[in-house]
């Protein structure tokens, strides 16, 4: 069966071509690095790792690109807050390491790069360069503004015509722009104060201080700042090519921001910007959706602490990447109970697989027959637009067949129970779980053996014995666990658990 997927830009399921038979070129839209990541985050994240997996499963070269904006008011609005930085790289770097961090605790495949839109100016500049030159965008007050009335498909993508769009970008950019619509490629000048007063958290600098440290550029058009629609096609072209085949992102993103993607794009480069669409349905929590901005959030770190990462993973592919999920007491039990359930079945199968019981010749056909037909309708669902909430109840069967296989039986189907386990660790990965060894965050054994050596090594600096320190310290890094010792005391990060 070819895999299906449901395209944004034609809003019909699709069979899945990429242009190269054999490599696929993924765009994701990451992060703005002004919060903490939330749970809302971490779905989309395992979602698009999903699609990674299973694209790589079928055969498949996955070129993975995903973005960090760290250039941003909302950044600028924290700088000084609880060391945070200070100033708008500094802070940006330390959501950064964080969100890395996350993400590894999350069992994530790593992206090819994770470009950053500060390492990316140029590139920016010559994309909005190409487009004055092609009399797509005009130059206004030393900011630079794309004309919507150039691009005839505009709307395309969000199904809107032209003229029930509203205004786009800052009120006191309308003076500047042609018609209310056009947005902003690049800014004049820095952050405007009003903007972080607006965004700005208890403890942080005050506004006018803040404003000064933010980060801006020359440009032909003098001094400012890249708009936020033209970053994602500078990096996305930059390291994949300026046809994608698949570009993903939130669904509260298709407009305006990858509307103004796909005209940008394609007014520069006279090509599609990208064949495929898909967009991940929103997180909710008490009837909102969960984001920062509505301080309804689970962090990522909290989630994965709590529940560890293989329930938390259970929990995320519960429902459809384009399906709506709520966050709830009623929903985490039920990914508890589902993880519960396959663990035990697996962890049953091992030990009976090592047992002298398991014999080479004694056959369960109907063991045999529900594993081949679980992967059999693993593959259907994955294939059916990435369907994990199916693919999940596949791997269920695959646990009631273990089950009903060992229940009041005195001798195993060796070749059977072998079959089934494999199953389960081969598919379970799909979904980026794992049955050898969990990952967990810093409540887990492997935290507390560290922080115990860690206090050891702590005693031996207080007593004078710093070569036995300093050893100690070599052998957690042998073991690939970082450390760093700050005025706090010392600090670590446990290796991924890919």
């Amino acid at each position: 069966m070819t895999l299906h997927v449901t395209n944004t830009l034609t809003g019909e399921k699709e069979p899945f071509e990429p242009r190269d038979p054999e490599n696929v070129l993924l765009y994701y839209c990451g992060l703005t690095v002004s919060d903490p990541p939330h749970l809302g985050h971490a779905r989309s994240w395992v979602h698009v790792d999903v699609m990674h997996r299973w694209l790589e499963y079928l055969g498949y070269d996955v070129r993975h690109v995903e973005n960090f904006t760290d250039i941003n008011e909302k950044i600028v609005a924290r700088v000084g807050e609880d060391d945070l930085g200070e100033d708008e790289a500094d802070v940006a770097e330390t959501y950064i390491e964080r969100t890395l961090s996350d993400m590894r605790a999350l069992n994530l495949l790593r992206a090819e790069v994770y470009p950053r839109v500060s390492e990316h100016v140029p590139e920016i500049v010559d994309l909005v360069e190409t487009l004055i030159e092609k009399g797509y965008a005009y130059e206004s007050n030393g900011s630079v503004y794309f004309d919507v009335t150039s691009f005839d498909e505009y709307g395309k993508l969000s199904n809107q015509e032209l003229e029930e769009i509203e205004s786009q970008g800052d009120p006191d950019e309308r003076s500047e722009k042609r018609n209310p619509a056009d947005f902003a490629l690049w800014k004049a000048g820095g952050v405007d104060e009003a903007a972080i007063e607006e965004h700005r958290h208890e403890g942080a600098a005050d506004a006018e201080h803040a404003c000064e440290t933010a980060q801006t550029w020359e440009s032909p058009w003098g001094e400012g700042r890249p708009g936020w629609h033209i970053e994602c096609s500078a990096m996305s072209m930059t390291h994949l090519d300026e046809t994608l085949d698949l570009h993903v992102g939130g669904r509260d993103l298709v407009f305006p921001h990858h509307e103004n993607e796909i005209a940008q794009s394609e007014a520069a480069t006279d090509q599609r910007f990208a064949n495929y669409w898909l967009h991940c349905e929103l997180f909710q929590m008490d009837d909102e959706k969960m984001s920062s901005s509505l301080g309804n959030f689970v962090t990522v770190e909290a989630g994965v602490d709590q529940l560890g990462t293989n329930v938390l993973r259970t929990f995320l592919t519960a429902g459809s990447y384009n399906s709506k999920q709520l966050y709830s007491d009623e929903t985490i039990a039920e990914a508890e109970e589902r993880w519960d359930r396959l663990e035990r079945a697996y962890d049953a199968a091992v030990e009976a697989l090592d047992s002298p019981d398991a014999r080479t010749k004694v056959e369960d056909e109907s063991l045999r027959a529900d594993v081949d037909e679980a992967r059999e309708s693993f593959v259907a669902a994955m294939n059916d637009d990435f369907n994990t909430r199916e693919a999940q109840s596949a791997l269920l069967s695959v646990a009631t067949a273990i089950n009903a296989h060992l229940e009041d039986r005195e001798e195993y189907d060796y070749r059977g129970l072998r079959t089934a386990v494999e199953t389960l660790e081969e598919l379970g990965a799909v979904l980026g779980l794992s049955f050898v060894g969990e990952t967990t965050g810093t409540a887990d054994l492997a935290g507390d053996v560290v922080d115990l050596v860690l206090n050891v090594r702590e005693q031996e600096r207080d007593a004078g014995n710093y070569d036995r320190a300093d050893q100690l310290r070599d052998e957690l890094e042998a073991l690939g666990i970082e450390i760093q010792d700050t005025d706090d005391g010392a600090s670590y990060r446990l290796p991924s658990g890919e």
